[in-house]
């Protein structure tokens, strides 16, 4: 009976985009607060990495919609990401990013002044037609050590899924079981003693479950993974939605590391499954006092 009724929520929400988005991003309001977020830009009206205050506020209504209307983001700790420089660490699911779209928005729309989450994108997005001009206008940045040094020298907020595609793409049997995470954020933070956040995303992983990854068609395409879900590929278009189910986002308490960049792998990985136990910790307890997938 829950799904029925979330399905029937589903095609009531997925008809009322084409009405709206004529006026998703005309509020006052939000633009307002993109006005308030810190920016280096040069002459052109776009910073060094191409980011573009006027285009993120053409985005940035229907990313509201979705936060509040159709993912219906329920968002807790928001506060206790710091002004300055700091990272976002997030589990990673869903096969597209709508969990990195929903944690921007909830540091844009909840926190108090704004904080825009500089994303970290997987090598092969800048690749892909339209989309990289797009999320490069709107702040993301190639995942490279030296592009994340620079952004938080000038003092930002960077988001980053250490699982990588290994999380976004994860099977059913999978869902909330963290995937190994990468050193690399660690090793930045080390070097440059910036406080990490760990971040917790609850719905995600039921908004377009996993029933198989055709790993070798992904291989043709040039893609990290192709997903085979309940609706993907068998319904072409309305297939690539994701399912209306509820977020709920936990930000935790700032950590800290003391140490050198250059340790052994060893030592910095004892940090780094500091985070990954933290994350899993928090992902457990969102779960648990979650009553409903879909509300």
């Amino acid at each position: 009976m829950d799904f029925v009724v979330a399905l029937a929520k589903w095609f009531e929400l997925i008809g009322k985009i084409p009405g709206e988005l004529g006026s998703l991003s005309a509020s006052p309001e939000l633009k307002a607060r993109v006005d308030r977020i810190p920016t280096r830009l040069g002459a052109h009206g776009v910073d060094a990495f191409g980011f573009n205050p006027e285009s993120l506020k053409c985005a940035v209504g229907l990313g509201a919609w979705f936060y509040e209307h159709y993912f219906r983001c329920d968002t807790y700790g928001v506060n206790n990401i710091p002004d300055g420089r700091c990272f976002v660490i997030a589990n990673h699911s869903g096969q597209l990013p709508f969990d990195g779209a929903m944690l921007s928005m909830a540091a844009f729309l909840e926190r108090d002044p704004p904080r825009f989450l500089r994303s970290m994108v997987e090598r092969f997005v800048p690749s892909l037609p339209f989309v990289s001009t797009f999320l490069t206008r709107c702040g993301q940045i190639l995942g490279t050590p030296e592009n994340c040094r620079r952004l938080l020298e000038n003092g930002e907020a960077i988001l980053v899924f250490p699982e990588g595609v290994r999380g976004l793409n994860k099977t059913w049997e999978h869902r909330y079981r963290l995937q190994r995470f990468g050193q690399g954020f660690m090793r930045l933070a080390l070097e440059t003693n910036t406080p990490i956040v760990p971040a917790a995303v609850i719905g995600a992983e039921e908004q377009a479950p996993s029933l198989f990854n055709a790993k070798a068609l992904g291989n043709l395409l040039g893609l990290p993974a192709v997903p085979i879900t309940p609706t993907f590929p068998l319904v072409p278009g309305l297939g690539m939605l994701p399912y209306p189910t509820k977020y709920r986002i936990y930000f935790g308490e700032p950590m800290t590391f003391n140490g050198n960049a250059d340790d052994e792998d060893a030592a910095v990985l004892d940090r780094v499954q500091e985070v990954h136990a933290r994350i899993q910790t928090m992902i457990d307890d969102g779960l648990a006092k979650r009553k409903n997938v879909f509300w």
